[in-house]
């Protein structure tokens, strides 16, 4: 199995050259305001913490971190508590003033929190931290100041525990352990865990944490080694030490640049630069059945492996959101280790991984596991932080300043330095002993010389006075120097009473602006507390705005919709109104007209029957009624009744249909639904046409021919049917046209006339007179009474009488 990465080091390779090539663009990003992460990673035994911390003699990744730090920004430290961590992961600048202070009340405490860069080195790690390779950044901001500040903490069981807090003892109030018993003096306490907030940069961190100032290699080392002491390790079947925890040890660099004169530190906050390191010993990932854990090692590897499980599947699913264009939730929250550096894989920093691996047989499978993984991490890529803006100041103001102070103290030797105060009070003495007499010459040749002595005694007499009085002058010059001195004494004493009244005075004003800043500091939390509830309610207020609007809308919509239906409806039914009435008035004309008429025969019938009446009872008694006879009847045409009774058993008779006399080409056949059925034998049939029930203009386009179906009543009750035949032209405007050329009448009659009924064929000559004087009475008057309205040819005759 093959596995490629970005370098690959043997067993044999150099602290040195392993932090060359990882580490040290970490720490050279960190003094240029970026922030960055170094993790190692492997399963249990593969030497992590070895190579993170190294071992005496040879010392790891962080001891050179540390001293490649102070290596570049030792000269441009600035002093203690200039620069001041917040509780929100910020950073503030002080005044010299308030930082000198700080400085004091650090000092006048009884045990120093931070370790004095005045104090023996431990040689339990002196070793680890003699790096003789001098490593430091190039092109340093020589116009900043520097302050380093290292935290410690360790993420054991997914909780957060601070390895550089201090537990505090109360002799008082006595400890318990679980077991609710009082734990005895040498007991351990252990601390209590934090939590991860989120700044308004939106990167994580440990709030409450200790954070330590530091100003040297060998002081931050000591921070670390105080904070390993209380790391948690166990002895297992694979490791005698093996890291029971997640430690994370963060370098914090604080930076700002000078004002224009290139003395103090600018004091605006905008321009601090704060860059973060942390350096990440990650527990090695275990098999149980391997270890033999049990109990609290037990549930210690499987928050290991837990945590570590975690890292794997947020970063395959950021890999599989940068592959693949998804957009997947990334679960850094399952677990503090990848929630705390959540910002740095959202592309707030670089990060680096070194992937130990054991070449001992037994680990084989594990460590594939261990190098797919870290493989499959370089797949993903991770947005580079911009650069920090320029401060907009004059570079070289560090060295302008450091010029003017050496030419100043320069020039004030010049003028009033040691050597030349020599000279001139070398000049004054000189000048003090030319103003005295000269002495004579002392030299006594002779012994009765009596001229030498007297001169010489006389020389010095006049010397004698004139040193008396230059000393009553000096004298006179001392008293009122002396009093002078006095003078100025008391002026002093006068200015520097009125000084103090004028500075408590200044003090009592500034205690009262102080108490005023605190009320009105109150007063503007308690405002922008009740502005972002006010901003909360209005946010609310807008939302019901919003949603009722919407409803509004969706109301009138509604409204409209209905109003439309409604209308919609209306001219519905006004049309199907007028229909129904046009409909109902045509039948109603078609029944009146059918009234009338069959009044009309009735009357005539009753006329009819008067006149037969009228003509029998006027007929001679002695003159028979001629019977008719049965040729004439015979040479009649038989009249069949409107409705014959059916034959029983009659065979179905076969629609046939009337072929259309236009038929062959491509008809548009318009049949509207009102149209009914007539059930004739002769149907028109018109072959390849399109059946409508309204005329379209895709239909007709198709078509050459069109054809319309109409039926009405006709006079006599009947419905007829009209084929209104018509040809199909396109127009100019692109749509069709028909031109009707032909009206095609299609006529439904019922038969018409019933046989009458007649004697019997061999009548009795006896019974003929009488009979046949009856049967034609009854029968003319049948006749009358039964025919039927309608007939063309005269109702007497297109009727027959019903049978007896």
């Amino acid at each position: 199995t093959q596995y490629s990465f970005k370098e690959v080091f043997g067993t044999l390779v150099a602290q040195k050259e392993l932090f060359d090539v990882v580490a040290k663009p970490l720490v050279e990003d960190l003094i240029r305001g970026k922030n960055g992460l170094l993790f190692t990673y492997g399963v249990t035994g593969s030497g992590k913490t070895h190579t993170m911390t190294g071992s005496p003699g040879d010392g790891g990744l962080l001891p050179r971190c540390l001293d490649m730090i102070f290596n570049s920004i030792g000269p441009f430290q600035a002093k203690r508590f200039v620069f001041k961590l917040d509780d929100k992961n910020g950073v503030d600048v002080q005044c010299e003033v308030d930082a000198l202070l700080e400085r004091q009340k650090r000092d006048a405490m009884p045990v120093p929190k931070t370790p004095s860069g005045k104090r023996q080195i431990d040689p339990e790690f002196a070793d680890m931290i003699n790096v003789q390779d001098h490593c430091r950044v190039e092109e340093v901001d020589e116009d900043n100041v520097y302050s380093v500040f290292v935290s410690y903490i360790e993420i054991y069981n997914n909780y957060i525990y601070d390895l550089l807090e201090e537990a505090p003892f109360e002799p008082i109030k006595p400890k318990w352990n679980s077991c609710n018993t009082p734990v005895r003096n040498g007991d351990f306490i252990p601390p209590q865990s934090k939590i991860l907030r989120e700044d308004q940069n939106h990167n994580m961190y440990v709030i409450g944490c200790t954070e330590v100032e530091v100003k040297s290699t060998e002081e931050a080392f000591e921070v670390f080694w105080r904070g390993q002491k209380k790391r948690r390790i166990a002895n297992t079947q694979l490791n005698r030490e093996s890291s029971r925890s997640h430690s994370v040890f963060i370098i914090k660099l604080a930076q700002a640049p000078l004002d224009a004169d290139g003395d103090n530190v600018l004091q605006e906050k905008e321009q601090i630069t704060l860059s973060q390191l942390s350096l990440v010993d990650l527990a090695g990932s275990e098999r149980t059945n391997r270890t033999k854990a049990e109990g609290n090692r037990l549930r210690e590897a499987g928050n290991i492996n837990q945590s570590l499980m975690t890292l794997r599947t947020c970063i395959e699913v950021l890999r599989e959101n940068q592959m693949y264009g998804t957009n997947k939730m990334v679960p850094y929250r399952d677990s503090k280790l990848t929630h705390l550096f959540k910002n740095y894989f959202d592309g707030e920093g670089k990060v680096r991984m070194i992937v130990c691996v054991n070449p001992k047989a037994e680990d084989y499978e594990e460590s594939l596991q261990v190098m797919r993984f870290a493989e499959m991490t370089q797949e993903v890529e991770v947005a580079r932080p911009v650069d920090r803006p320029l401060c907009g100041l004059t570079p070289g103001r560090r060295l302008r300043n450091q010029a003017f102070r050496e030419e100043l103290s320069r020039k004030l030797e010049m003028r009033g330095g040691p050597i030349n105060g020599e000279t001139e009070e070398q000049s004054v003495s000189e000048m003090f002993l030319q103003n005295l007499p000269p002495l004579p010459s002392c030299e006594l040749l002779d012994v009765n010389d009596d001229q030498t002595l007297p001169k010489l005694i006389e020389v010095l007499e006049k010397r004698h006075k004139l040193r008396q009085m230059l000393s009553e002058e000096f004298a006179k010059n001392v008293l009122a120097f002396k009093t002078a001195l006095q003078e100025f004494d008391s002026s002093v004493v006068s200015k520097e009473n009125y000084i103090q009244g004028k500075l408590s005075e200044k003090e009592k004003t500034i205690a009262g602006q102080k108490m005023e800043l605190e009320r009105l500091e109150k007063k503007i939390k308690t405002l922008e507390y009740k502005i972002e509830i006010l901003e909360k309610t209005a946010t609310i207020y807008e939302e019901d705005k919003r949603h009722l609007q919407q409803e509004l809308e969706s109301k009138s919509q509604k409204l409209q919709r209905q109003a439309s239906d409604k209308r919609r409806l209306e001219a519905r039914l006004q049309g199907m109104v007028a229909e129904t009435t046009m409909k109902w008035e045509k039948e109603c004309e078609r029944r009146v007209a059918a009234k009338q008429l069959e009044m009309q025969n009735k009357l005539w019938v009753k006329d009819e029957k008067l006149k037969q009446l009228k003509a029998i009872v006027t007929e001679p008694k002695n003159e028979k009624p001629e019977r008719p006879s049965r040729e004439r009847d015979r040479e009649k045409p038989v009249q069949r009744s409107v409705s014959p009774s059916p034959v029983p058993n009659a065979p179905p008779v076969r629609l046939r249909h009337r072929r259309s006399r236009s038929a062959g080409e491509r008809w548009v056949d318009h049949k509207p639904p009102s149209n009914l059925p007539t059930e004739t034998v002769m149907q028109p049939q018109v072959p390849h046409a399109i059946t409508v029930a309204a005329a379209s203009e895709k239909a007709l386009a198709k078509c050459d021919k069109y054809m319309l179906t109409h039926q009405e009543l006709a006079s006599d009750g009947e419905i007829e049917t009209k084929l209104i035949k018509g040809d199909v032209f396109k127009t100019r405007g692109g749509g069709q046209a028909v031109q009707f050329t032909e009206i095609e009448t299609l006529k439904q009659e019922s038969p018409t006339g019933r046989k009458r009924r007649s004697s019997p064929s061999n009548p009795d000559p006896a019974e003929d007179a009488a009979d046949s004087e009856w049967t034609d009475v009854e029968t003319r008057c049948s006749v009358a009474v039964e025919m039927r309205a309608g007939s063309a040819l005269g109702p007497g005759y297109q009727h027959h009488a019903q049978p007896k």
